[in-house]
């Protein structure tokens, strides 16, 4: 039986259950927490707080990303260097991580310097420590789900549970600072944290752990790049994501110009955003189940798709109808979440790399995430920025900019990542689930 032919006959490792999903997923949801929290919260405190420039900080922020990029695929090569010791090796490199993770965030938030051009140095420096250690953890833990195995529908189910915990991270993370304060919120990482490596250590392991010695890990940094599946896979995770990411950017512009919405429907908005992608994520494994990955994943962008083309025909006082907006792309966002994952896990399967490379396509994948939302910025920003358009101005002219930046730029890139998904993405890693 050849490669291609093993691959597709693949059987599931044994049945996933929910105690499964939680002790793998659970780490999710702390990792989480180093997203929002240090795009919303922490410049509003050190502006408020110690009269930082939000300026200054803006541009600390992007450069200790930008390093952040470009060391995840160094830090996915060690993950595999340490998958081919042992599991205790990337289970303790894990424990120190997310020790180290919660030393940075915490002094990010509670620092012991208060003069603002000493707190710019000190929170460049936790921000790259931050950073580094929340990508060691999360490339760790990518990896070993997909080091599980399984049909397309088992690999699904592995991502659905670490992002579905995500998004519950996201909204603990956004709604704990605001009623309980920031020690909570910091209270809730630790115990999370320590919480989600302990639940880690009792995950189903990689069958390979249980029954035989990794092979060697390959020796190149780019060997990733060598696979046509990867490369034609990624050009459509970038250009979805991009798609993606624009909204994310822009939404409260439209919100408070287009819209004007109120504080109190813009939160309704963001939080009815994450629920809904998260009980989304059931239907689209049935999804997976009946037509497969890749069918799946382009319902998803083509549901995008038409929910923002009606978008664009919402104006001043539609606020409400813009919840139902929110609802549909969240469910879309559901198949953002766990298919691509579980695609590249076939991928990586398909190529033979399985249990010797999960690292360093999971560090270039992370890579490809976090360029993702530099490029939205970097696009969407400046674009409108060049044609006129100024926050707070709610002419005729501005509010159409900002839809066609908010609404129908994304379809466009959604819908050349839906033809690039049919064209261009081989057809043995999306099979749909057989029994």
């Amino acid at each position: 039986m050849n490669l291609r032919t093993a691959v597709q006959t693949e059987t599931t490792p044994h049945a996933w259950s929910v105690s499964d999903g939680l002790r793998y997923g659970l780490l999710g949801l702390p990792l989480a927490f180093c997203a929002l929290p240090l795009y919303v919260l922490m410049p509003n405190l050190y502006a408020r707080h110690w009269g930082v420039s939000l300026a200054a900080l803006g541009a600390v922020l992007l450069g200790a990303r930008l390093l952040d990029a470009v060391i995840d695929p160094l830090l996915g090569r060690l993950c595999d260097r340490l998958y081919a010791a042992s599991l205790r090796a990337v289970l303790a490199m894990g424990a120190v991580a997310a020790a180290v993770l919660a030393v940075g965030f915490s002094f990010l938030f509670v620092p012991l310097v208060n003069e603002p051009g000493v707190l710019l140095w000190w929170a460049g420096f936790w921000l790259v420590v931050t950073y580094a250690a929340y990508s060691a953890l999360s490339v760790a833990h990518q990896s070993w789900g997909a080091m599980l195995g399984g049909d397309a529908l088992y690999r699904s189910r592995v991502v659905a549970w670490r992002e579905g915990l995500g998004l519950a991270g996201v909204l603990l993370a956004t709604v704990t600072p605001v009623l309980l304060g920031v020690p909570a919120m910091l209270a809730l990482l630790f115990f999370g944290l320590a919480g989600g490596w302990w639940a880690w250590r009792a995950a189903p392991q990689p069958a390979r752990y249980r029954h035989a010695t990794m092979t060697a890990a390959p020796h190149t940094l780019w060997h990733p790049w060598r696979n046509p599946g990867f490369r034609r896979l990624l050009g459509v995770y970038l250009l979805n994501g991009i798609a993606s990411a624009i909204p994310a950017t822009l939404v409260l512009f439209f919100l408070q110009d287009r819209l004007q919405a109120s504080g109190a429907m813009q939160s309704a908005a963001l939080a009815v955003y994450f629920v809904c992608g998260a009980l989304s994520m059931p239907l689209w494994l049935r999804g997976v189940k009946r037509w497969g990955l890749v069918h799946s994943w382009r319902f998803g962008m083509l549901l995008s798709i038409a929910v923002f083309l009606g978008a664009s025909r919402l104006g001043a006082g539609d606020a409400p109808w813009f919840l139902l907006v929110c609802a549909l792309s969240g469910a879309a966002l559901g198949s953002d979440l766990v298919l691509p994952g579980a695609l590249l896990a076939g991928v990586i399967a398909r190529a033979g790399d399985r249990g010797r490379a999960e690292g360093a396509y999971f560090g270039w994948w992370n890579f490809a995430t976090k360029l993702n939302l530099a490029l939205a910025a970097g696009l969407a920003l400046p674009l409108l920025g060049w044609l006129g358009y100024v926050p707070g101005v709610r002419d005729a002219n501005a509010s159409a900019l900002l839809t066609a930046a908010y609404c129908l730029l994304p379809c466009a890139l959604k819908a050349l990542a839906a033809g690039a998904l049919h064209f261009f993405i081989i057809p043995p890693t999306a099979q749909p689930h057989t029994p």
